[in-house]
This record gives C-alpha cells, structure tokens and sequence, in this order.
C-alpha cells in the first residue's frame, strides 16, 4: 500500500502516547509483538519510542501511527495478506 491515508483504516485512539499505545494493545489483543522503529507495516516505516507495539486480531492489524504535525493515532485496519506477512515474521 505505501500510504496510510489511502488505507481503509479505523481510529482507536487519537493523541495517544507510544505508552498508551502498546498498553493498549497488550490489554486488548492476546496476538501482539514489539518492534523498532524503522519497522515497516503496509509498506510504511514505524516512528516512535521503542518499543512498539503490534496487535494482530484475524486479520486487522493495530499499530501506532504518527503523522508530523498530527500525533500519534492508533489504527486499525483489515489487511488479510498484511496480518499474515507479520505473522510469519514473528515465527
């Protein structure tokens, strides 16, 4: 994909730090890992304090997204292919 804004994407929280991000994903998802920034998810680099936080539930994936001049925002997005990339990954 290579664009958020071109994504079908949900917002779980808005103005959320990296902290509340990956608490909230290790609260609410049982599927979840940490990554470096750098990490690439739908072909996007991740930015943040390390580590962050990844949550697969099926086939939508959650993760911390930030948007200079905008904060971080937690999204959800259905991505069948993109859940399985990651999770092959974490094996």
């Amino acid at each position: 994909m290579g664009c958020v804004e071109s994504m079908n994407y949900e917002i779980v929280m808005r103005g959320a730090t990296f902290k509340e991000s990956r608490e909230y994903i290790r609260e609410h998802f049982r599927e979840n890992f940490d990554v470096q920034p750098g990490f690439k998810v739908f072909e996007v680099h991740l930015i943040g304090i390390p580590p962050i936080a990844i949550g697969l539930d099926g086939d939508v994936v959650i993760f911390p997204y930030t948007k200079p001049c905008h904060g971080t925002f937690l999204l959800r997005v259905e991505d069948k292919e993109e859940a399985a990339r990651l999770r092959a990954l974490k094996k």
